[in-house]
């Protein structure tokens, strides 16, 4: 591994990271509901999960999985099923448009593991993270010589650059909060979430039929 293609890797990786997909819309949609907390937690959990598929692609098991139709698309079509779990919920809040306020009865929204889960199963669900680490990760290695450090090098590599710019849109939602929990924004954030997720699980859904 040399530095001028660890370079090229963090530069390719860091376009990849900012293309919105559904780990940022899982985030964007904890983060609205619970708050900065729970925006974080969902966070930390798919970058757990993407430790998890890097690790897997570097042992190798990655390959076994993927020589595995089958399975392959049982995955694809369990987290088609999830996304579409939460952007159910995500367009019933839009469609409801009551959302608790520091002065309002209603309870908070329990804010705890169940973040972090939503986060790890959306992203352990999705077969291009780890089609990304086998295909994509081979190109920056020197010579093409596939070794445990380097693949393992780049991998977590990615996944903090994902778990920076996850942070950032916690962040940001946590600075503009005042404006995001007006009701009418709150109603078309929820509403483009739903949507942009149905979408995700479509384009699953059809990579799984197409199999």
């Amino acid at each position: 591994m040399t530095w001028t293609l660890y370079l090229s890797f963090l530069a390719f990786a860091a376009l990849i990271v900012l293309m919105p997909g559904p780990d940022f819309t899982v985030v964007v949609k904890n983060s609205l509901v619970g708050g900065k907390r729970a925006g974080l937690l969902a966070a930390l959990g798919i970058t757990g999960s993407t430790l998890v598929q890097g690790t897997v692609a570097a042992m190798g098991l990655g390959a076994l999985l993927s020589s595995a139709p089958t399975l392959f698309t049982a995955v694809r079509w369990i987290g088609a099923a999830y996304l579409c779990y939460l952007a159910a919920q995500a367009l019933l809040a839009a469609w409801r448009g009551r959302y608790p306020t520091d002065d309002s009865p209603d309870s908070p929204p329990r804010i705890g593991l169940r973040n972090g889960i939503q986060g790890f199963v959306s992203n352990i669900t999705n077969p291009k993270v780890l089609a990304f680490y086998l295909s994509v990760l081979p190109q920056f290695l020197a010579d093409g010589q596939e070794t445990l450090a380097d693949v393992v090098l780049l991998a977590y590599s990615h996944a903090v650059l994902s778990l920076l710019w996850l942070l950032l849109v916690v962040a940001f939602l946590h600075r503009t909060r005042a404006w995001v929990q007006r009701t009418r924004v709150r109603r078309t954030l929820d509403a483009g979430t739903g949507v942009a997720l149905f979408g995700f699980a479509a384009v699953l859904a059809g990579e799984a039929a197409a199999l």
